[in-house]
């Protein structure tokens, strides 16, 4: 009889990067859309970040990712992260994705935070669905994954050597699945505020079972919000997102009267880390003003340079050519997650995690512009070559696992908390954090609890919670008020 396969929740960048890589183990890769270009990863608009050039160098590349993550990333990580980047390109490569080129090689575009134009694009500013592309186009090719999409996880089963099934529907009809090692790759938690990039559906359902299951967690607090999101919610619920490519190519931030939003706040101006960026326009939208982004005096072939801009601006009725683009912050990214290792490993035996869904710490409290993408290729397909050759059952059992005990997500709330927990959120854990508002929202989800048995409350209790037990300032994670209310506050929580 074969062994049970090694089971992939979720077939985005990184899930896709570790597939791809585990061969030939058997793989049972998981999507919960119906075709491969319905993830989330499909949706970037940034592109790679990779030190390809003089006078650029991986070293030069890690200190700026560092700086973005208010320098408390996992210092290992970065490295790996910064120093693999070249081979990360090579092997997407070898996929059959194509570059975007320039006259002397690939076109290498300036983004925040890089203080060196560093980010590769496919397709200009489509590069996820360029990428997205190539590899699930790959991973159909494979013989070693099988892949079914339309399928959703309700959860697993910790067996004497860790995760031994999972529960899946798919047409209608749950059934059971033996696994062999559960990889998550499941992405962001951020669909769930008010104003998010990721459709409403990128809940953070995995993460909140993993967490009742007993793995651990780091930085649940650190929640990216993008500083240039399109004014405007898309028919899927998601706010569109507005590439920061564009402000490396010249594009600046005006408030209504005209006046540089970013003058005199950060050396690098509109191109300043994105949680700089966004506390300065949250703070413009927050106080009643409007804020826009002008690109109308570039020289650009929207349609050829910026197309997936292009058409979520005319969906808007906005002609970036002409017009200014309105903006407004939106959650983008969750740099905290399942505490992982360097090779994907959670504290749960035969639970592994990559990607978003993940925290290895490279991020730190701020990610740096396009090393999204990288970090599912590097660590992705790193995971996937430990897996080809290693497996849980291999391993003696953990005595510390119940053999045999289900870990099932609750059905969806009612849409009346569901949209409250969304205000709830957005509210407590936006760019600017005051504590009066994580302790009012606290409070609501206790007593929401009280009434109510449900992940998303005991996920959201765990991010409310772990920002009150940081007291300190630092990148995406940042206190609007002076140190001795936070002290008090902190008490109270």
């Amino acid at each position: 009889m074969s062994a049970p396969p090694l089971v992939i929740i979720g077939a985005g960048m990184a899930g896709l990067c570790t597939a791809l890589a585990a061969a030939p183990r058997r793989i049972l890769l998981i999507s919960r859309g119906p075709g491969p270009l319905d993830c989330a990863s499909a949706l970037a608009q940034g592109g790679i970040a990779a030190a390809l050039a003089a006078p650029d160098s991986p070293q030069q590349h890690a200190a700026d990712t560092l700086a973005a993550g208010a320098g408390v990333n996992h210092v290992d990580a970065v490295r790996l992260l910064t120093e693999g980047a070249a081979a990360a390109i090579g092997w997407l490569c070898q996929q059959g994705l194509q570059f975007d080129l320039g006259p002397d090689g690939p076109h290498l575009a300036h983004e925040g935070g890089h203080r060196y134009a560093r980010v590769l694009h496919a397709g200009g500013d489509a590069s996820g669905l360029r990428l997205i592309e190539a590899l699930s186009a790959a991973a159909q090719r494979a013989d070693h994954i099988e892949w079914i999409s339309d399928c959703e996880c309700l959860g697993w089963r910790s067996g004497a050597h860790g995760i031994s099934a999972v529960r899946l529907r798919a047409g209608g009809a749950e059934f059971e699945q033996a696994c062999d090692d559960l990889v998550l790759a499941s992405g962001s938690l951020v669909g769930s505020f008010a104003h998010s990039t990721h459709p409403p559906d990128s809940e953070g359902a995995l993460l909140a079972l993993a967490l009742h299951s007993g793995a651990q967690a780091r930085d649940l607090h650190y929640l990216q919000f993008h500083p240039t999101s399109l004014a405007h919610r898309l028919p899927d619920g998601r706010m569109a997102l507005v590439t920061e490519a564009l402000r490396g190519r010249g594009a600046c931030l005006r408030d209504a009267d005209g006046r540089r939003l970013m003058a005199g706040l950060h050396p690098m101006g509109d191109l300043a880390p994105r949680d700089i960026v966004a506390r300065r326009v949250a703070r413009t939208v927050e106080t009643g003003g409007s804020v826009w982004l002008h690109a109308e005096h570039l020289s650009i072939d929207w349609p050829l340079e910026f197309p997936a801009v292009w058409l979520l601006c005319q969906s808007a009725g906005v002609n970036p050519a002409q017009q200014p683009i309105p903006v407004q912050p939106a959650a983008h990214y969750h740099m905290g997650g399942l505490a992982t290792d360097l090779s994907g490993r959670s504290s749960l035996p035969g639970l592994y995690a990559v990607g978003e869904v993940a925290c290895t710490g490279v991020h730190g409290a701020n990610r740096l512009a396009s090393n999204s993408l990288l970090e599912a290729v590097v660590f992705g397909t790193r995971l996937g070559r430990r897996l080809a050759t290693e497996s849980t059952s291999m391993r003696p059992p953990q005595q510390a696992v119940t053999p045999s005990a289900w870990h099932l997500l609750e059905p969806a709330l009612a849409p009346a908390l569901d949209q409250r927990l969304r205000g709830l959120s957005e509210a407590a854990l936006g760019p600017l954090r005051r504590p009066e508002r994580l302790l009012q929202a606290t409070q609501e989800v206790r007593s929401l609890s009280a009434q109510h048995r449900h992940w998303r409350l005991d996920l959201l209790a765990a991010l409310l919670q772990s920002a009150l037990n940081d007291p300190i300032s630092r990148g995406a994670h940042y206190w609007d008020i002076d140190s001795d209310d936070l002290r008090r506050a902190a008490a109270q929580g």
